[in-house]
């Protein structure tokens, strides 16, 4: 508010009639306040020749317009003094004109010539603020000298000011758009900046000015997805929603070939086997099948997916939904779910961040269930919640119910139910009618829980019980003629509209399972009919019709009745209903054709209505855009597009490498290629050095390509390497590798001169070479035919098999404690059949300690047809595990029954119980047709049968399998002497004793047996017994370590009696009901 009318010339003249007075200083906010001179003071200061005094002022001004004070009356006093000298007050002065250059435009363009030497500024900040001062003055007349200087700092030497350019784009382009094809020009040139700073600039004026011109991006699509993970977190979001789009329409759809497999899963994979075409009908389908090529992803769609998924861990919300949205658009079905628990991360914040969160986290949960199905006890409502945050996690935990956590999820609506806020039970009790929609088994348990909320005391959950009862009474209301009938008993109580209607709509369509109390019902509802809402009245005007039809006899006369009051009611569409009605049940001479269908038309039977999410249609727009959250489309929002039928040229994004580049990459990937323990690696960790060289010493090409190894792509994540850094490492390793050179051939001299017998290392080094060879292998061989796991293998037999040691040499000497990880313990199956009676001990094993093969065998973990060729079988080996002694050892042996090999064999991240944890086997990088193969991993079970879920994981798929381990291995067999036995069996009695009498069949009364059938069954060992008739038994669980004592005294006829002693109750319990089973067989 402007307050100098308010005062005579002199200052000292107080404000008008009726107006208050107020202080000339905003900033003192005081009313009657006498220190109103302070606006004064601010402009003779501004007016002074002194530095200080300017600075100061101007720091009173800006703290002024940061605390929402108006100080547009100072802009005269304030723009003299944009050619001042000092840069500090400077910089203030080009701040408060951003500010209000746009509303003091006149005065404004008389500093146009300062702007214009403001862009010639030694000083970075002032040539960069002047620009803006400039874009910020919306005059049309100077359009031409802003795309001037527009042009001039988008070639600046700062990376700042070029960063200010792109964000003058926009402006310019609103305030003239003809201005658009020179525009371009600049935006192409800044989008070839190799700069952070500017990348995420440049995109957002892209989208804003010429958002169709998707070639600009084509040279410049590897260099942003490389610059990502190191722009700020705005130019992160922008960057990924215009990359979201352009990946849409270059590559190909990454769940086509799921999609054929959905749509036919027999054929499409038994479409591939030669044998199966015997019968003609499936024979004819097949063959369309593999016509289709096989899905390949483009290395430049795996280089935006590996880039950006390192940004689900940014802090920032708005990156973390970004790279959620980019995923569920682009990213393959069995690799979406990284995102759900970064997701689940941000309902931790603030309830605005919840809201949007949970808005796409609703839609995401309809396509992909099984994504969020582990978090389900993330999306329980607090009673803090607010109510739209409350009703979204319901539709969340709606969308994930399924038959096995339906029960879980009633007993939370059950919660719910009881709640205080009325909006949120009514949303409860649909999400219950939903779920009872869905999930068959439920419904009637749903059904029955929605009547006993009839007899609640708050009306809103009787009037939304009754209209979620009436939709589920459509799908079988011939069964629940009772319900009917007490809730035609309800229309005297609810006084909701719409629980009326739905109440008399149910007794009009289902009249003839209550035929005595429609006929009453309809006579109550003519005597209130006046006094109804309009659609209860609509309601009573179509039960009578459909009584007149069916029972005319009671209620001809009711009908009449209610037509006449109808007839002359306010609302023109009762009154149209009620003409309408009558001409169509009441036969006259005009109208008798019609009259004669009245009963196909008032009661033709009706389709149970479908209760659906409210999310099921949006993932049509764009996940975490304004017009998604909107479910309509917003301004400027941009349609995602659909995916390509042929993927576009992918050499569009070949960008061209200058020749003296070409020469320094030739020379570094030479010097790559040396053996590993050369002087030039010799620098980083020895324990890296493997990954590191098997990452980088491929070309860009490969490194971009689909079949990266984990440990590539995770080196690729965190570095983020682009064309433009290897250029510079080219550069910054010149000299480097020629002093690499010249070690090389000190070294080999060496080699010479010293006799081919020394070298006590040979061994060490020759696992080193292999490992580095096999790391390059590996990565190698995707491009090359499959073929024998030997072949693959091998070292190129260029590489050294010995390697000396010399001491002069420190650089090439690496200590035995650090040496390179051995291959992957994957062992054939033949030799895991070998090494299976095998038990690593200091102390000789006594034979009666010794347990034979876990009774279980061998279980299938997956099927050849749920894992689409990959056989998976899990056995229990009774090994102790290398890595941690609590752990149960399983073997995994796996089986390649499909044409095509199997690469990229690993465990994804496991969601376990609490307790249990897993070591993982190490990948098993391919798994060629026809081979067999056999990986150990282990698995912690902390003392239950509590299945251990996770995902196995290939480079394509992924499947979800358990192992659920018998009781009797969860534990490792103890010796110890029959009195230490007595005795610990002793301190373990009463309720750690379980007891058990049985009858030994003839087949199973010699020790032999008894013994061997106790030992399969449980991991125990045999302790020495003098009695022939008395057998027993010891071991310790894995976990806690807990003693399991074993007894079993036989006696001559048969008869025999089991005691199990052991602090684990749960355990003893079913291994003496497993034992008992065993011997009984």
């Amino acid at each position: 508010m402007s307050t100098a009318p308010a005062y005579s010339e002199d200052k000292g003249g107080s404000a008008g009639p009726g107006e208050p007075e107020y202080g000339h200083d905003p900033a003192s906010g005081g009313i009657f306040s006498s220190d109103y001179k302070r606006h004064d003071d601010l402009k003779e200061m501004l007016d002074t020749n002194k530095d200080s005094l300017k600075l100061e002022a101007m720091k009173r001004i800006v703290a002024m317009i940061a605390r929402g004070k108006n100080a547009s009356d100072l802009f005269p006093a304030v723009v003299k003094n944009v050619a001042c000298k000092n840069i500090e007050v400077k910089k203030l002065v080009y701040v408060y004109l951003v500010r209000y250059a746009e509303e003091q435009q006149d005065l404004a363009l008389l500093s146009i010539s300062t702007f214009q030497r403001g862009l010639k500024d030694p000083n970075q900040l002032i040539r960069a603020s002047a620009l803006r001062v400039l874009s910020s003055i919306r005059v049309p007349i100077i359009v031409p000298i802003m795309m001037l200087a527009i042009k001039e700092a988008a070639s600046d030497m700062s990376p700042y000011v070029r960063k200010t350019a792109a964000h003058a784009i926009p402006k310019l382009y609103s305030l003239d758009s003809d201005q658009k094809d020179q525009l371009i020009e600049v935006i192409e040139k800044l989008l070839a900046d190799k700069t952070t700073l500017v990348a995420g600039s440049v995109v957002m004026a892209f989208e804003e000015v010429c958002p169709e011109r998707i070639d600009l991006i084509h040279k410049n699509y590897r260099k942003l997805c490389n610059l990502l993970i190191d722009v700020e977190e705005w130019g992160q979001v922008v960057i990924i929603s215009m990359l979201t789009r352009y990946a849409r329409t270059q590559f190909l759809s990454p769940t086509q070939n799921e999609s054929l497999l959905e749509e036919n899963p027999e054929k499409a994979f038994y479409g591939s086997e030669e044998e199966e075409p015997k019968a003609p009908a499936p024979g004819e389908a097949v063959p369309a099948l593999p016509a289709r090529k096989p899905y390949v992803m483009d290395p430049d769609h795996r280089l935006l997916l590996r880039n950006t998924k390192p940004l689900l861990q940014s802090r920032s919300a708005a990156v973390v939904m970004a790279v959620a949205q980019l995923y569920f658009h682009l990213a393959p079905k069995a690799e979406v779910g990284v995102i759900a628990k970064a997701l689940v991360r941000l309902l931790r914040s603030h309830s605005e961040v919840q809201y949007v969160v949970l808005q796409n986290v609703a839609t995401m949960s309809i396509k992909r269930r099984g994504m969020f199905e582990p978090y389900l006890k993330s999306f329980y409502i607090r009673s803090t919640d607010p109510t739209q945050i409350k009703i979204l996690k319901l539709e969340v935990l709606t969308n994930l119910a399924n038959e096995t956590n339906i029960p879980t999820v009633l007993r939370e609506f059950q919660t719910y139910i009881r709640s205080m806020d009325k909006d949120f039970v009514a949303a409860t009790i649909q999400a219950i009618g939903r779920c009872a929609t869905n999930i068959g088994r439920v419904r009637d348990t749903c059904l029955n829980g929605l009547v006993q909320l009839l007899s609640n005391r708050d009306e809103l959950v009787v009037a939304e019980s009754v209209v979620v009862i009436k939709k589920l009474l459509q799908m079988q209301p011939a069964q629940h003629g009772e319900i009917i009938k007490h809730l035609a008993k309800l229309t005297d109580n609810i006084q909701v509209p719409m629980a009326r209607a739905s109440i008399l709509w149910l007794i009009g369509e289902y009249c003839e399972h209550v035929p005595k109390i429609a006929p009453d019902v309809l006579r109550k509802m003519a005597r209130s009919f006046t006094a109804e809402e309009d659609i209860v009245k609509l309601q009573v005007i179509n039960l009578a019709a459909k009584l007149y039809l069916t029972n005319s006899k009671q209620t001809k006369l009711l009908t009449q009745y209610v037509l006449s009051l109808a007839k002359y009611d306010q609302n023109y569409d009762i009154r149209d209903r009620a003409r309408f009605t009558r001409q169509l049940i009441v036969p006259s001479e005009q109208g008798g054709a019609l009259s004669r269908h009245a009963k196909k038309v008032f009661l033709a039977p009706k389709p149970a209505p479908v209760l659906e999410s409210s999310f099921k249609d949006r993932d049509h727009f764009q996940l975490g855009s304004l017009s998604h959250l909107l479910n309509a489309k917003a301004t400027g929002y941009q349609e995602l597009p659909d995916w390509p039928e042929e993927a576009p040229d992918p050499s569009v994004r070949n960008v061209e490498v200058p020749e003296w580049t070409k020469c320094s990459s030739r020379e570094k990937r030479k010097e790559k290629e040396k053996p590993f323990y050369s002087d030039s690696d010799g620098e980083s960790a020895p324990g890296e050095s493997g990954t590191t060289e098997s990452a980088d010493s491929e070309p860009e090409s490969e490194s971009q390509s689909d079949s990266k190894s984990s440990s590539e792509s995770s080196s690729g994540d965190s570095s983020s390497q682009s064309d433009e850094d290897e250029e510079q490492e080219d550069r910054g390793r010149s000299s480097e590798s020629e002093r690499s050179e010249e070690a090389e051939k000190r070294k080999v001299e060496k080699r010479k001169k010293e006799p081919a017998g020394q070298g006590g290392s040979s061994s060490e080094g020759g696992s080193g070479s292999s490992g580095g060879s096999e790391s390059q292998a590996s990565s190698e061989s995707d491009d090359e035919p499959a073929g024998p796991a030997s072949w693959r293998k091998m070292p190129p037999p260029s590489a050294p098999k010995t390697k000396e040691v010399s001491l002069l040499d420190l650089e090439d000497f690496t200590p035995p404690s650090v040496q390179p990880a051995p291959p992957p313990t994957a062992v054939s199956s033949s030799l895991a059949a070998d090494l299976e009676g095998l038990t690593l001990t200091d102390s000789p094993l006594l034979p009666s300690l010794l347990s034979p093969a876990s009774a279980a065998g061998r279980q299938e973990l997956l099927h050849r047809v749920a894992g689409e060729g990959l056989a998976v079988d899990y056995s229990f080996s009774r090994q102790p595990f290398p890595g941690d002694p609590r752990m149960v050892s399983v073997h995994v042996h796996f089986s390649n029954s499909s044409e095509t090999p199997i690469k990229g064999l690993h465990i994804g991240t496991p969601k376990l119980p609490a307790g249990i944890s897993i070591q993982e086997f190490p990948e098993i990088e391919s798994l060629a047709p026809g081979e067999t193969t056999t990986a150990v991993m282990g698995v912690n079970f902390c003392d239950s049968t509590q299945a251990a879920n996770f995902q196995l994981c290939t480079q394509t798929r992924q499947f979800y399998v358990s192992i659920q381990p018998p009781v009797g291995e969860l534990m490792a067999p103890v010796f110890m002497s029959e009195n230490e036995f007595k005795k610990e069996q002793s301190k373990l009695t009463g309720m750690n004793e379980i007891t058990e009498k049985l009858v030994l069949p003839d087949a199973c009364r010699s020790d032999h047996v008894v013994a061997h059938r106790v030992t399969t069954a449980a991991n125990l060992g045999r302790v020495p017994c003098g009695a022939s008739d008395e057998y027993r038994f010891a071991g310790r669980t894995l976990t806690s370590g807990s003693l399991v004592l074993l007894a079993l005294d036989a006696q001559p006829g048969g008869a025999a009696q089991l005691v199990v002693n052991s602090e684990k109750m749960v355990i003893a319990t079913l291994l003496a009901k497993d034992v008992v089973q065993a011997l009984a067989q």
